[in-house]
This record gives C-alpha cells, sequence and structure tokens, in this order.
C-alpha cells in the first residue's frame, strides 16, 4: 500500500531520525520498548474494551489509540507500532492465540519435514489490519514524533513456531537445530523473506524507522547465531526499502538480547543502529562500533536496566545519567556525522512499572543529556 507523499504531516521532531543518522542533535532522544503497554492504566482500559490482545492489535482504532497513549504523558522522541511480533507466523496458519498470564501460543508447531514443506511466506493482504494501522497512527501522530516499524527475527520468530509458545530451555528449537540443519534454515529462509516483505509493507503505510527484534538470538552459542541468527538478520536487511512513500531514508534498527559479545560481527549488518541490552557497556560498545566524526559507524540504542525503573526517582535520574556518561561526550558538530546514542531500556518496560518513575527517567534523560552537549 503506497500513500501519497502529501498526505502525511511534516515532522515538528527529528531527533531520533536524525541520532540514527549519526547526526548531532540538541540531546539525546528516548524511546522505550514495549512503551505503549500493560504499565499504563490508560493501555488497560483500552484493552478491556477491545476484549483480547489479539482483539487489541487488530483493530486499528484501538491499536492507534494504544500507540499513541505514552506520548500524552511523557516526552519521548519517537512511537512505535502497536503489535506483537508474532503476527507473521500467524499469517502462515499457526494459530496465534494468547491465554491471559500465559503469553503467546500456537494451535499448530513446526517440528517435522512435511510441517516445513508447508511453510511459505504468508499473502500480506493477511496482515493489512497491521499496515492500516501504521498509516492511521502516523496521520494520528500529525509530525509529532516519528514512528517505528517492527518485526521480530527469523530467529526468533522459529523459536515460537517450533516450541509453539515462549521456552526456558529452547529444547526443541536447538533439537531441530542440530539434529537437522537442513530444515532449520529452510524456515529461517522462509522466515526472512516473509519478515523482509512485512517490513517493506510497513514502510510503504508510513513507519519512519524499521526494527529487527532478535530477541533470542542470545540464546545460541557461539558459532550457531552467526549462521542460524545473524545470517538470516542480514537477508532481511539486504531486502529492505531505502525510503518511504515521502522520499525520505528509513534507518533501520537492530537488537539482538545478549548479542552485545557479538558486537564486532553485528558491525558488518547492513543497519544505522545497534540496540544492546543492559549487560553490554556502551563506552566499549561506541569504541568497537560507533565509528569517528566524519566516518562510517554504527548509531547506538540502549541500555538501562528496565529493573531500575522500580526504584525511587532520584535512582532512577541517577542511573540513567550513569547510562548517559557511559556513551561519553556526544557528537556535537552540525556538519558531519559522528557517534550517536539512542536512549533506550535494555528489554521492554515491566509491566509493573510506575508511570511515574519513566517520568523521572524521561527528565534526567533530556536535561542530562543537554547539559554533556554544554560541557
Amino acid at each position: 500500500m503506497t500513500t501519497a507523499r502529501s498526505s502525511f504531516a511534516p515532522l515538528t521532531n527529528d531527533t531520533f531520525l536524525r541520532a540514527c543518522r549519526r547526526q548531532a542533535t540538541e540531546y539525546t532522544p528516548l524511546w522505550l520498548m514495549r512503551q505503549a503497554g500493560r504499565y499504563l492504566p490508560e493501555y488497560k482500559a483500552t484493552r478491556a474494551r477491545a476484549g483480547s490482545f489479539m482483539g487489541l492489535a487488530t483493530n486499528v482504532d484501538y491499536a492507534t489509540e494504544v500507540t499513541l497513549q505514552p506520548l500524552e504523558r511523557f516526552a519521548l522522541d519517537a512511537s512505535i507500532l502497536f503489535s506483537d511480533i508474532l503476527t507473521v507466523p500467524d499469517a502462515m496458519g499457526l494459530g496465534l492465540s494468547f491465554a491471559e498470564g500465559e503469553g503467546p501460543r500456537f494451535a499448530q508447531t513446526v517440528r517435522t519435514e512435511a510441517d516445513v514443506a508447508q511453510l511459505a511466506v504468508p499473502d500480506m493482504d493477511k496482515l493489512r489490519y497491521v499496515f492500516d494501522a501504521v498509516t492511521s497512527i502516523r496521520r494520528a501522530l500529525n509530525g509529532r514524533v516519528p514512528l517505528i516499524g517492527f518485526s521480530g527475527s527469523p530467529w526468533t520468530l522459529a523459536c515460537y513456531m517450533v516450541e509453539g509458545r515462549g521456552s526456558q530451555d529452547y529444547r526443541q528449537v536447538k533439537s531441530l537445530m542440530y539434529a537437522r540443519p537442513d530444515l532449520m534454515h529452510r524456515i529461517l529462509a522462509v522466515n526472512a523473506d516473509a519478515v523482509a516483505q512485512y517490513l517493506n509493507a510497513q514502510i510503504d503505510a508510513g513507519a519512519q524507522a524499521v526494527m529487527v527484534f532478535d530477541s533470542w538470538g542470545g540464546v545460541l552459542a557461539d558459532g550457531c547465531f552467526q549462521p542460524f541468527s545473524l545470517q538470516y538478520t542480514q537477508r532481511v536487511l539486504a531486502q529492505l526499502k531505502r525510503t518511504g512513500p515521502d522520499g525520505q531514508d528509513v534507518p533501520r534498527i537492530v537488537f539482538t538480547k545478549g548479542g552485545g559479545i557479538w558486537l564486532d560481527e553485528m558491525d558488518t549488518l547492513d543497519c544505522e543502529v545497534l540496540g544492546l541490552d543492559w549487560t553490554a557497556n556502551l563506552g566499549r560498545a561506541r569504541a568497537a562500533v560507533g565509528g569517528v566524526a566524519g566516518g562510517p559507524g554504527k548509531a547506538l540504542q540502549g541500555n538501562l536496566d528496565p529493573n531500575v525503573l522500580f526504584a525511587p526517582p532520584d535512582a532512577v535520574a541517577r542511573e540513567a545519567r550513569a547510562v548517559l556518561d557511559s556513551f561519553g561526550q556526544p557528537h556535537t558538530d552540525p556538519h558531519t556525522c559522528g557517534p550517536t546514542h539512542i536512549f533506550n531500556l535494555g528489554h521492554g518496560i515491566s509491566q509493573f512499572t510506575p508511570p511515574e518513575h519513566v517520568t523521572a527517567l524521561v527528565e534526567a534523560v533530556h536535561g542530562h543529556s543537554r547539559a554533556m552537549r554544554r560541557a
């Protein structure tokens, strides 16, 4: 679906996109993974009206409403589409459902040669509700902040498809990977091509940046991460459109939870931004992949431990400043590109987080990062 360029309002805050491009910004932009979600009472009220998680995610008006809710409370610098990473395998016919308190579950798993033979890139029309939501959200934002689209990575989707649900030990998917790597590669190839089409349709619908969530890449052994996760994330990236319907470039973000140990290899990915979890050191990551002013490099995103947000507001502010200080003096030359940082959590925000602690976080990040640029 292509939208006329004139139908979207111009951005009034493009700080996030400039940081993705390694351009100097007045302060460090901030958004939070899962920022639209269960920690907000207004989200819970909307979900109750929708009747179920999928009722929420598949209804354009509800998805638009909950995407904008955190922006009404907090001075965030980007919004992210409200959806789920498992929409793609659901469109493949695996039967996604969410049981209260249990998380996602598939009615069918992909474990046998016959299962794998039936896998195919789904008809993107089955995901029309997602693309319609992207356009609706982009219009509702009215240029306030950019909209991020997203997908799960091929490996992360495969974990759910083989296990049938979330897993503590990844026994089924790893057994398949080690016993029948040929079948695993087939699953991953289909997933990668499906994810690329899915993200391209989000770009056409109005997403201004796209993010690949490799949530379970870090559970792989060294030597397996590279061929079974990294390779297929690259296959996705290689197929992505570089510009949106408005003619603007669309930055690409890759987040691998537990992936900090492979940062030097992730530096080879054809993306603009690498996300880091809280176990990584931002200063060392900047030295490894951030580049220097005037040269190539990756922008970095992250990486406050989400559990910091359970501490009192003054402690939240202290830890936020420590993350900013870990990255170091920001790039400030407006005439060239250089190392940049997008503040985020090292994983999704917890449903138990007090919203007022998020207010303290946003104020601390914006305030301290402005002060660092004046220093």
